[in-house]
């Protein structure tokens, strides 16, 4: 009785999620693109399938993945890349990325169609709840290498964590962490749909130890949608605690965030100009270069002197710290106080760094940026990085339709081409840079990401699947997106319930990465659309064979 009881429990196991999805998701979202790899032949191994099913009308995938592989055969020979070897092997990395992510959408709708609507969501379950365990792993160890509760405020290690802490939360992909807020933006709207109050909670929980502000902003206004329109009573309370969570952790948890956020704002309406000098120089009766030159040396040296003293005077004297002794009359040598400021600003350049700077230094007069002596923000990276894509367009009439080719402008493809060590290994001996890249996106890049390490944020980085599309696919790369990839989940627009707050999560995400590259959160994404139209329309089909 007992083996047969047992026997039953493991069966009942075994059949409660897809196993072969789960172990799918697991390794085709990791970070590493030799772990993705692997995944893609593992699934065609036990599920061999190759009947993808593209037609005009009611496609079963969506066109856009073939037709983005066709323009971009088209850009290759309209811009005539195709004369350069080690472009060449850029072209054939970007065409894999696009097949992978046509045969991961494969693989994905026919674990949907093979599998109960029951199944895929409790494999969706696990999925999350391996993802939160991981994410709070994440936080407890670096809890205890800090030895601080909360080391969103822990300034010390040069504030290896502090307002970053949220970087190293990067759960079950191992991505970044931005990788991992919209994947737990879109945990939230879906079990707030499904009316499973734990679990939105659990991954509100994690998107908000991610700290990132964007996803925060662009799940807020989705729940404020969600609430005016769309959810009962019940789901209504629940906005309200996820609410309740965001501003306790902007408030208490992790203030700097939300300081940060209010100053990026700030710099978006009234971008910061070069200042002007505080110290004029009176030009009477002083002739010749020499003289004005002593004339500011004496200035300068005359306010040192006056500095000094006035510090010197005013500075109030310390008390002598007392001496501190045991029992047995050993004294003990107080540890210094690492959240003190000698222990919170990094003195040298990181390795990464001093590779840009290197960069900068033998390009300089070909990056109009980041070649410049002094550096002044102005506007987020984001924001010229689209500004740059429109003027380039603007400049460049004959590639508005095909755009300036794949990995010519703005593209995870491009970056890693350099060889500088973006988006992982590339050999050196095949890098590639086109120069419209080198004095725009890259430009922006290197402007930011080779200074102080605050600057090196989600708002300073050019990456967006918009650009990408528009600058190196051009119109034709955005009709094919807007008609047939988006046209293919808003079709069934009436069918979805938690498809359509996803949706407009992802077209949000879609403005601060190159997704489509990532071969992560827009899997997730069409597993979540591809399910929550199965269930709707086999809903629809019950109700109407009722009737």
């Amino acid at each position: 009785m007992t083996y047969s009881i047992a026997d039953f429990r493991i069966k009942k196991l075994i059949n409660y999620v897809d196993w072969k999805l789960l172990l799918f998701l697991v390794l085709f979202l990791n970070v590493k693109l030799a772990v993705k790899i692997p995944a893609i032949i593992i699934i065609y191994l036990l599920q061999f399938n190759f009947r993808f099913g593209f037609s005009i009308k009611n496609s079963r995938l969506p066109l856009f993945y073939l037709l983005i592989i066709i323009i971009a055969f088209a850009g290759l020979f309209i811009n005539g890349n195709y004369r350069n070897a080690n472009y060449l092997l850029v072209f054939l990395n970007g065409l894999g990325f696009w097949i992978l992510c046509l045969l991961a959408i494969h693989q994905v709708k026919l674990s949907v169609e093979n599998s109960s609507v029951e199944i895929i969501k409790n494999t969706i379950l696990v999925f999350f709840v391996i993802n939160a365990v991981i994410s709070f792993v994440n936080i407890g160890l670096i809890i205890w290498e800090t030895g601080a509760i909360n080391p969103y405020r822990y300034q010390g290690e040069y504030q290896k964590y502090f307002i970053g802490t949220g970087d190293y939360i990067k759960g079950l992909t191992f991505d970044t962490s931005t990788t991992n807020a919209v994947l737990n933006a879109f945990g939230v709207v879906y079990f707030l749909t499904l009316k499973k109050p734990l679990m939105v909670l659990l991954c509100m929980a994690v998107l908000l130890l991610t700290g990132s502000n964007f996803i925060n902003l662009a799940l807020l206004l989705t729940l404020a949608v969600l609430f005016l329109f769309n959810s009962t009573k019940d789901q209504k309370s629940v906005i309200v605690v996820c609410l309740v969570f965001l501003v306790v952790f902007m408030a208490k948890i992790s203030p700097q965030n939300n300081q940060y956020a209010a100053e990026t704002f700030k710099n978006i309406i009234h971008p910061s100009r070069p200042p002007f000098p505080t110290t004029v120089i009176k030009k009477n009766n002083i002739n010749g270069t020499d003289t004005i030159r002593r004339k500011i040396a004496h200035q300068y040296l005359d306010s040192i002197y006056t500095a000094s003293v006035k510090n010197s005077i005013n500075k109030p004297v310390k008390p002598a710290l007392p001496v501190i002794k045991t029992v047995q009359g050993r004294i003990i040598i107080a540890e210094p106080d690492i959240n003190t400021k000698p222990y919170q600003t990094p003195t040298d350049t990181v390795a990464q760094q001093r590779k840009l700077l290197t960069f900068i230094n033998e390009n300089k007069a070909k990056l109009p940026i980041s070649g410049q002596p002094s550096f002044f923000p102005g506007l987020p990276g984001k924001a010229m990085g689209l500004l740059q894509s429109v003027k380039f367009l603007q400049h460049n009439p004959v590639k508005i339709i095909a755009g300036d080719g794949m990995g010519n402008f703005s593209s995870k493809l491009a970056f890693k081409a350099t060889g500088l060590g973006f988006a992982g290994k590339y050999p050196t001996k095949f890098a590639y840079i086109s120069n419209d890249f080198l004095i725009n996106h890259l430009d922006i890049y290197l402007n930011f990401f080779s200074k102080r390490a605050e600057l090196h944020s989600l708002t300073n980085s050019p990456f967006s699947v918009y650009d990408q599309l528009l600058a190196e696919y051009g119109l034709l790369g955005l009709l094919a997106f807007a008609i047939f990839y988006i046209s293919f989940f808003t079709k069934h627009f009436k069918k979805l319930t938690y498809g359509i707050p996803v949706l407009m999560l992802m077209l949000a995400a879609f403005f601060i990465d190159y997704w489509f590259e990532q071969l992560s959160v827009v899997v997730f994404f069409e597993l979540l659309l591809l399910l929550n139209i199965k269930e709707t329309s086999y809903l629809k089909a019950v109700n109407y064979g009722r009737d």
